[in-house]
């Protein structure tokens, strides 16, 4: 591989670990983690890789038939003024599950700010429909979950695992998607499960749209995307639950207990 194919290939590891999983941001990533991202098939942490290939696989051909295009439609036909608004009521109410988390990871004063950002945009915003927050110098600095405090905590992130539709994931972060499911912004903000619903698929929509341009550059660079991916998103994993300073790959798994 040619010097300026590496680097073209640690860029766009930069832009999926910073675009990898919709709308989340993340904090500091070191050029060794980019760089970690993109090395050898790590068989220790994917001892399922024929089955999460097959579903990598099927995910590709739903994505490609169907999810990819209503995403072009929708970016296509909705205004950009319009698609912002709704990404940033989404954003705000996970804003609020963020600050729950960052208490139940006891790290009071993120979550407080976070608390402050989300009372900001709510009675400021128009009920988040504005991101005044960030013009006032609250800035979202992360998303946090569920399987993010169960990591903070010490729970292992267990095997590799690609979800049907929902892509890449973790033994950890795939059963905490139910607790994560049980706050999502639709549950929130809505009573009737068919708007429930609705607004679920709206989000996903929008975090594929997103993603378009990042998926176009893994497209046009000739590697193993399976094992891209996998490798992007177990790094960008393990960044946010130590806040961007990952210890080495040798020293214990689980993070020292939260302190802040």
């Amino acid at each position: 591989m040619s010097a300026m194919h590496r680097m073209a290939v640690r860029l766009l590891a930069l832009v999926v670990l910073s675009m990898m999983g919709g709308c989340a941001a993340l904090g500091p990533v070191s050029s060794s983690q980019v760089a970690s991202s993109t090395g050898p098939t790590t068989s220790r942490s994917d001892p399922w890789e024929r089955f999460n290939r097959a579903m990598f696989g099927f995910n590709e051909v739903v994505d490609a038939a169907v999810i990819k295009p209503v995403a072009l439609a929708y970016r296509e036909v909705v205004p950009r003024i319009v698609r912002t608004g709704i990404d940033n009521v989404f954003g705000n109410l996970s804003d609020l599950w963020s600050a729950a988390n960052l208490l139940l990871q006891l790290k009071p004063q993120p979550a407080l700010e976070m608390g402050m950002r989300v009372a900001t945009n709510t009675v400021f915003g128009l009920g988040g429909l504005l991101d005044v927050a960030e013009e006032a110098g609250l800035e979202r600095r992360s998303y946090e979950d569920f399987g993010q405090t169960l990591g903070r905590w010490g729970i292992s992130s267990g095997p590799y695992l690609v979800l049907p539709l929902l892509g890449p994931s973790t033994v950890r972060d795939g059963a905490s998607r139910v607790v994560d499911n049980r706050f999502s912004p639709g549950r929130i903000a809505l009573r009737e499960q068919r708007d429930r619903n609705t607004a679920i698929g709206l989000q996903l929509l929008s975090a594929r749209v997103g993603l378009l341009n990042a998926s176009r550059l893994l497209d046009d660079i000739a590697l193993d995307k399976y094992v891209f991916v996998r490798d992007a998103y177990l790094a960008r994993r393990r960044s946010q639950i130590y806040d961007g300073e990952p210890p080495e790959e040798d020293a214990p798994a689980a993070p020292a207990s939260p302190s802040k």
